[in-house]
């Protein structure tokens, strides 16, 4: 039984493939066509998935479009009637792209890939992204929350779920609650985004990085936007918002006059905590002043975020009395809300999958046709990240040569791992290009950009002149899974899922932290992630190699690419993007690269 899930037409297309149950190959269209947050047709990452699965299209049994059009369409028709005239616009732009492609889904789909109607099935959204993590984790049973900007009509949803291992068990998604549009955390969380001067869909992050060289000062001004209840639902007051009803803005007037003007998305970023590196132009102290109360805007929105979540956990929990917990959609991806989901709810344990956004509603769509639709039993946990493409050492060979590159082979795997330590611990930042690229949006130490992260200097080297990219921006310890407990105030770390993906935020032990400073943010925090052997030998074997020869089994990792790009794919965008950047050294495979001296 082979069934594709394909997400598209809002951000982050992707296609994933399954056969008999078990994931073969998962990628966002991103990587392919080399445009971020490609939302288009996933075309390239179909056909990528078919060749890694040596199938042909009419191989496949079925194809699951990750959401319902119609359901969509029809809660944007209601939010134009609803808010009309000022939702003029937003209906003009809505009839051009629906009437285009997104509403007749089912005959482009049949047009793209030569299927007939009854191979194409169509999933809601928050199943997509409940299966997603349910059909992923190692759970039997275990309660789900789903937390997003917006599906059809849901924006968040609660439930339960059961996962058939054994013939007297059943595969079952039950989501008892919801939350709908335009009530949303997501865009609620968006809206402060585009305030701070970051472009919503791809700079959440980016206050989630800002907010700890903040304070929550202004946390009582964010809660009177909404009314929030015991169990997490809320009711914003929409007067402050326009994204229900506008097509780029996504606050109002009466939004500015409590918060202020928006922050220049061209103003440097600098508070008394941030580092200036070599910038010759000092900041004055309105300059100062003025980033101080965006930062502590951030913290304030992030504050209040995870309380929603918190408060939504806690009440699943009173509900279902389960003790393990399955999170999708993108609100997942705030890693700092989950470390609070892990010490301060009911919770034992928590799984997310890696790519919790709306590219892992195509994996999400398939495992529920294949377990729910069909009844099929488990025969499958996503214990790791790396199923995109892989490009073997041939491939990089003939392109080393066709291009007259120079680098040198290293077919030892110690001998390549002591030249790459070495180069760490002399201060290079270096390039780690090894197997199939990632699922999701972290680089997990296939698709790299690795320093020593006792140097304290490396936070401002890398964003500066490796990545391109605001100084205040963090970056992530890879620790060894065995050695985390060590550096990191985590419980069970080696058994910890959301770790393995970067997607937790941990406090660094304090007599740590002079240890790894580039690794520690403003905070005293880390974006960890736990390297376990079993899942990537050759990026655990590195890190056990550096902690040999400096005592500290943890790299600064970063992803490889420069700002605005997606992560690298192919050999040739390996080898630009260390060519375009201040990257000492690149390591492809068994092949060393390195920049001359000087």
């Amino acid at each position: 039984m082979n069934i594709l899930g394909i997400s598209c037409f809002y951000h982050d297309a992707a296609a994933a493939l399954l056969k008999n149950g078990v994931l073969v190959a998962a990628s966002e269209e991103e990587r392919f066509s080399r445009k971020k947050h490609d939302s288009g047709f996933p075309i390239n990452a179909i056909q990528f998935c078919l060749r890694k699965g040596a199938l042909k299209m009419g191989d496949v049994d079925y194809v699951v479009f990750y959401e319902k059009p119609f359901r969509k369409f029809e809660r944007l028709m209601m939010s134009i009637l609803g808010t009309y005239p000022r939702s003029g616009a937003v209906f003009r732009e809505s009839m051009t792209a629906w009437l285009g492609d997104k509403l007749w889904l089912k005959s482009l789909i049949q047009e793209r890939l030569g299927l007939p109607s009854e191979k194409i099935l169509f999933m809601e959204h928050h199943l997509s992204h409940a299966a997603s993590a349910l059909f992923c984790s190692p759970f039997k049973e275990a309660a789900i929350m789903t937390v997003d900007g917006v599906g059809e009509w849901a924006t968040a949803t609660l439930g339960v779920g059961h996962a058939r291992w054994g013939e007297d068990e059943k595969n079952e998604i039950t989501l008892f609650s919801e939350l709908r549009f335009p009530q949303s955390v997501g865009l609620f969380y968006s809206a402060f985004t585009a305030f701070l001067g970051f472009e919503v869909n791809e700079g959440e992050y980016k206050v989630m990085g800002m907010a700890p060289y903040g304070e929550p000062r202004y946390e009582d001004k964010v809660r009177k936007l909404l009314r929030l209840h015991e169990d997490g639902s809320f009711e914003l007051d929409l007067s402050y918002f326009s994204y229900h009803y506008h097509t780029q803005k996504t606050i109002s007037a009466k939004f500015i006059e409590l918060f202020g003007e928006p922050r220049d998305p061209k103003a440097r970023f600098v508070t008394v905590k941030t580092s200036l590196f070599d910038d010759p132009v000092p900041p004055t102290r309105a300059e100062l002043e003025k980033n101080q109360y965006y930062a502590d805007i951030a913290a304030s929105i992030q504050k209040v975020t995870e309380d929603i979540v918190i408060r939504m956990a806690n009440h699943l929990h009173k509900r279902t009395g389960l003790k393990k917990l399955c999170l999708a959609g993108g609100v997942a991806l705030n890693s700092v809300a989950n470390y609070r989901l892990l010490t301060e709810t009911p919770f034992k344990e928590i799984y997310i999958q890696p790519a919790a956004g709306d590219a892992g509603g195509a994996l999400g769509a398939a495992l529920y046709v294949y377990h729910v639709c069909m009844g099929n039993r488990r025969r499958f946990i996503l214990e790791h990240a790396y199923w995109g493409e892989t490009f073997s050492e041939e491939t990089i060979a003939s392109f080393l040569q066709e291009n007259n590159i120079k680098n040198e082979r290293i077919d030892d795997e110690e001998s390549l791992m002591d030249r790459v330590v070495e180069s760490l611990t002399a201060g290079k930042v270096v390039g780690w290009y090894q197997g199939a690229f990632e699922w999701g949006p972290r680089a997990l130490g296939n698709r790299s950009i690795l320093a020593d992260p006792r140097r304290a200097e490396m936070k401002d080297t890398v964003n500066i002149k490796i990545k391109f990219r605001e100084p205040f921006r963090p970056f992530a310890p890879s620790v060894l899974s065995e050695k985390a407990s060590n550096y990191f105030d985590l419980p069970h770390p080696e058994a910890n899922y959301p770790a393995r993906f970067m997607l937790v935020v941990s406090p660094v032990k304090e007599d740590k932290r002079a240890a790894i400073p580039a690794v520690t943010h403003a905070d005293g925090t880390g974006r960890l992630q736990t390297v376990v052997k079993e899942t990537n030998p050759r990026y655990h074997r590195l890190i056990e190699k550096f902690g040999e020869a400096t005592g500290v089994p943890v790299v600064l990792n970063t992803s490889f690419n420069l700002k605005g790009e997606p992560i690298v794919t192919t050999p040739e965008n390996a080898f630009n993007t260390f060519s375009k950047s201040g990257m000492d050294a690149l390591v492809m495979g068994n092949r060393l690269l390195t920049k001359a001296e000087g």
